[in-house]
């Protein structure tokens, strides 16, 4: 089968289109052909030998894919049959032909949902969903700081939580983004470019500050997260993308304000944890996107043969939600 092959960690010009073997379907399986996969940054990661799949997962790039069943399990029979369109959060493999996926972990596409915007639901929804509910317990009426807001978890953080009755705050880079943020549902979208977002996101609160901070930037927002929490308020971490080192930081307020600082990850968790959310998901998300309360947001489409153009582009960090892999 055709695949994303890395020759050796590094830039995207170590990534080729080259064959892989087609995955074989065991009896707790099932065989789906890939119509579209979606790009995350622990692909960028992966590509420069930063962060590999989890011990027995594929070695190739791609963490969701939605497609057709091409081969049914044995013991899966009485679920799924050939043909059935489905979508799935995967510990690797997406960036290829074919994948196995395990019979509880696929999920139906819901009706009006296509293979492209299928494949740009799993990783960003599934970890929004895990981040705000189960890790950071947001309530309705409470506000949620989101950081990366126009990103693709952040875009499904904001929609998420407005549906629960919660009220997201995000911040961004550009004025784009704000505009972007505010037409899915954010009450305030603060520009971290144009100074600090604790007195904004204080201002916006008539001095409250937020329940719940979710993270992906880790050390250069310290201050400022624990600043905008309340009393018992929550941060969860889930990324470190302006770095993980503190300097002359203190615990303090920490203590004072009673804080429960989490930090999380999905793509190692166990494979019944990672079903458990999923089904939770689809009892709260499905009905929503098939009425359009919700909805899958993708940036930019390329063709399964561009995948250095789609890496590039999402390097630059200029999407506002996702970038999608078409193998149509």
């Amino acid at each position: 089968m055709k695949a994303v092959l890395v020759k050796r960690p590094g830039d995207v010009d170590q990534m080729i289109i080259g064959d892989f073997p087609k995955p074989e379907c065991g009896k707790e399986e099932i065989l789906v052909r890939v119509k579209a996969t979606a790009l995350n940054r622990a692909d960028l990661l992966q590509r420069r030998g930063y962060y590999p799949p989890p011990e027995g997962a594929s070695p190739l790039m791609g963490l969701e894919a939605a497609g057709v069943v091409e081969e049914v399990g044995e013991n899966c029979r009485e679920t799924w049959k050939i043909g059935d369109r489905v979508f799935a959060l995967l510990p690797s493999g997406g960036y290829a032909e074919y994948v196995i996926v395990p019979k509880k972990m696929a999920l139906p596409i819901p009706d009006g949902i296509t293979f492209v915007e299928a494949a740009s639901i799993p990783e960003a929804f599934l970890t929004a969903f895990q981040t705000l509910f189960w890790v950071g317990r947001l309530g309705k009426g409470e506000h949620v700081l989101i950081h990366a807001g126009a990103g693709g978890v952040g875009s499904a953080a904001i929609q998420l939580a407005r549906a629960a009755g919660a009220i997201p705050l995000v911040t961004v880079g550009s004025e784009k983004k704000q505009k972007f943020c505010l037409a899915l549902g954010a009450e305030h979208a603060f520009n971290y470019k144009e100074g600090d977002f604790a007195p904004r996101v204080l201002e916006a609160t008539e001095g409250r500050g937020v329940d719940l901070v979710l993270d992906f930037v880790g050390a250069p927002y310290f201050k400022q997260n624990i600043e905008v929490l309340k009393m018992d308020g929550r941060w969860v971490l889930i990324g470190t993308l302006g770095g993980s080192r503190l300097e002359q930081a203190s615990l303090a307020p920490v203590l004072n304000k009673r804080l429960q600082i989490t930090g999380t990850t999905l793509r190692s968790r166990s494979l019944d944890y990672k079903v458990r959310l999923s089904q939770e998901f689809a009892s709260f998300a499905f009905s929503r996107l098939e009425s359009g309360e919700i909805r899958p947001v993708i940036d930019r489409v390329f063709p399964f043969e561009q995948v250095k153009e789609a890496h590039r582009y999402m390097e630059e960090n200029k999407n506002c939600g996702k970038i999608v892999l078409n193998l149509e």
